[in-house]
């Protein structure tokens, strides 16, 4: 169980991932990402997610570059984009991503939608990469069970992690056993409910309990669950807010509790209905 904002998580080929990161989505490139990641670094995070469709990769890298943390000591996530799925681009759009976070290599390379037809050609320039050392670890994000099934039935190298949409509303009980069967590691994308937890009456109610906040009680539900979590703030004090979750412990009832709000409700797009 994690007890300390450093605390990493093995993958299947050994290395070490932080449990909780930032996540930059929406956040613009330029001042705001970089302080952002400044922030976080400062604070103790020591991993930063990032994506080629986030559009701040090289605002994500300036802040690396100027935190004065080692490289070797950050773990830093991109994603191939959609538009550039297929074997020869997925290797042109690495070369592009690591060109403008100004990094030698990459810690984990992400596939960022499950792109039919595409998908399988992309994991292959994944493996190659892999395989060449560029990237430490590689995964997909948004892959169901049954992309899963498709992708693991003829790679070479298995897939560590798979990121995807996971909140109180979205337990994915069905994907998270099946990941850990494969010794995939899942990560949560939008733990935070893009904002709703604060709405969610039970929710509210063990934050009183725990003398926490409602996102502080949803992260510590991630962390319990054994999911990494990549919550997205631009707000210095809600930065440091997101990384307090290592002080406490959600009962085995309370965590049942949290279970039961699933209703399957996507804030996000449908991994098997998406046209972009």
């Amino acid at each position: 169980m994690a007890k300390h904002l450093a605390d990493t998580t093995v993958l299947a080929n050994g290395v070490k991932m932080p449990w909780l990161g930032l996540g930059v989505w929406k956040v613009q490139e330029g001042s705001e990402v970089e302080n952002a990641v400044k922030e976080a670094i400062k604070l103790g995070y020591r991993s930063i997610d990032t994506a080629a469709a986030y559009q701040n990769e090289e605002g994500v890298g300036k802040a690396i570059k100027e935190s004065g943390v080692n490289r070797e000591d950050l773990f830093v996530t991109t994603k191939v984009w959609n538009a550039d799925q297929g074997y020869d681009s997925t290797l042109r759009a690495f070369e592009t991503s690591l060109n403008k976070l100004g990094l030698e290599y990459v810690d984990l390379y992400l596939v960022h939608w499950p792109v039919k037809g595409k998908y399988k050609e992309t994991w292959k320039a994944l493996e190659k990469l892999y395989k060449e050392g560029r990237v430490r670890a590689i995964g997909v994000s948004n892959f169901q069970v049954h992309h899963l099934k498709d992708l693991l039935a003829d790679c070479e190298v298995k897939p560590m992690v798979n990121q995807v949409e996971f909140h109180p509303y979205l337990t994915q009980k069905e994907l998270r056993a099946f990941c850990k069967e494969e010794q995939i590691q899942l990560e949560a994308w939008s733990p935070l409910m893009q904002g709703e937890v604060v709405n969610v009456p039970e929710i509210k109610e063990l934050a009183e309990k725990y003398g926490k906040t409602p996102a502080q009680i949803v992260l510590r539900w991630d962390l319990q669950h054994g999911v990494v979590t990549i919550p997205k703030s631009v707000k210095a004090h809600r930065i440091k807010e997101n990384a307090d979750v290592f002080d406490f412990e959600l009962s085995a009832e309370d965590m049942a509790k949290l279970d039961a709000l699933n209703k399957d409700h996507r804030f996000g797009p449908d991994p098997d209905n998406f046209n972009f």
